[in-house]
């Protein structure tokens, strides 16, 4: 069996790349205007192609600062367990290392087992000292 191919390129996935990737990896989808809205405030995205079709993507968000979110990390599942989301985590600890100052703090959310992934770039659990929480607007319903 072959290995197949893998291209990172840096940049934002285009809106309906970003919402397709969400979904088919397990991921809550995200809307249409959020993701328009969203999406021009990356201040660093990462995306892997095989051939011409993305197949995983990360990105970081925040104030360029202080305070630094890792966000979206996706890859469809007939890629995972291939190295795709360690392609992108390196890409994304390659960007943290030389662009966030000394006293940044990056933080992500990891889903069931993705922590022991993001533990092999340094990144470790946070409670009992603090715990993440969450607030997701619940949409009006239409009448």
């Amino acid at each position: 069996m072959t290995t197949p191919a893998f291209t990172v390129v840096h940049s934002t996935p285009p809106v309906e790349t970003y919402r397709y990737l969400r979904t088919a990896a397990g991921l809550s989808p995200k809307t249409l205007e959020a993701a328009e809205r969203g999406l021009p405030n990356t201040l660093f995205a990462v995306q892997v192609f095989c051939g011409q079709t993305a197949i995983g993507m990360g990105r970081i968000i925040g104030d360029g600062g202080t305070f630094y979110q890792v966000v979206d990390i996706a890859v469809l599942p007939e890629y995972q367990g291939q190295g795709v989301g360690k392609k992108i985590m390196t890409e994304i600890a390659n960007y943290i290392a030389r662009e966030v100052p000394e006293s940044g703090y990056v933080s992500l959310l990891a889903d069931g087992e993705a922590h022991r992934l993001y533990q092999q770039f340094g990144f470790s659990l946070t409670a009992p000292a603090s715990v993440g929480m969450g607030l997701k607007r619940i949409a009006a319903e239409k009448t």
